[in-house]
C-alpha cells in the first residue's frame, strides 16, 4: 500500500524493516494490513521497554510506529530513551489521544510525526512516504 511512486528509477533491494510498537492486537493487525503489499519486514513489540531494546539491538530498523499508551513504559518515555542513543531513526507516534497538547508532547519527546487513531489510510501512506522515501511524491 505504500508503493513507491516517483520518476526516480532507483529501487530498494532489501526489505524495509518496520517496528510496530503496539500492544493492541487489532491496531497491530490494521497496520500490518496497510503494510502487507510492501517489500517490508515487520517487527512488533508490545511495551515501551521492549521497544527501546529492539531499536538498540536492531540497527537495521528503518522506522518505528510508536503507540503512545503502552504497558511497562509508555511511548513518550520509550521515544525519549531511544533518542538518547539514536537520533536518526524516524519515529511516528500513533495514538487515540487527539488533543493538540498530546501531539506537542509526542513531538517534544522526539517523535518525528504523529498519527491520530483511527489511522486514516491516505494520511498513513503520506507519512510513511515522507520518512521512507523522502525523494518521492506521496499519493
Amino acid at each position: 500500500m505504500i508503493n513507491k511512486t516517483s520518476n526516480n528509477t532507483s529501487t530498494r533491494t532489501k526489505p524495509m524493516v518496520i517496528l510496530i510498537a503496539e500492544d493492541d492486537d487489532i491496531s497491530f493487525a490494521y497496520l500490518e494490513i496497510l503494510l502487507a503489499s510492501n517489500n517490508c519486514k515487520i517487527l512488533r513489540t508490545i511495551d515501551g521497554l521492549k521497544t527501546v531494546e529492539m531499536v538498540r539491538n536492531h540497527p537495521e530498523i528503518d522506522i518505528v510506529l510508536m503507540d503512545i499508551k503502552m504497558p511497562i513504559l509508555d511511548g513518550i518515555s520509550a521515544t525519549m530513551q531511544i533518542r538518547e542513543f539514536n537520533k536518526e531513526i524516524p519515529i511516528i507516534a500513533q495514538t487515540a489521544y487527539v488533543f493538540e497538547s498530546d501531539r506537542h508532547e509526542a513531538l517534544n519527546a522526539g517523535c518525528n510525526d504523529y498519527l491520530a487513531k483511527p489511522i486514516q489510510v491516505k494520511g498513513f501512506i503520506n507519512k510513511m512516504h515522507k520518512y521512507l522515501y523522502p525523494d518521492t511524491m506521496a499519493v
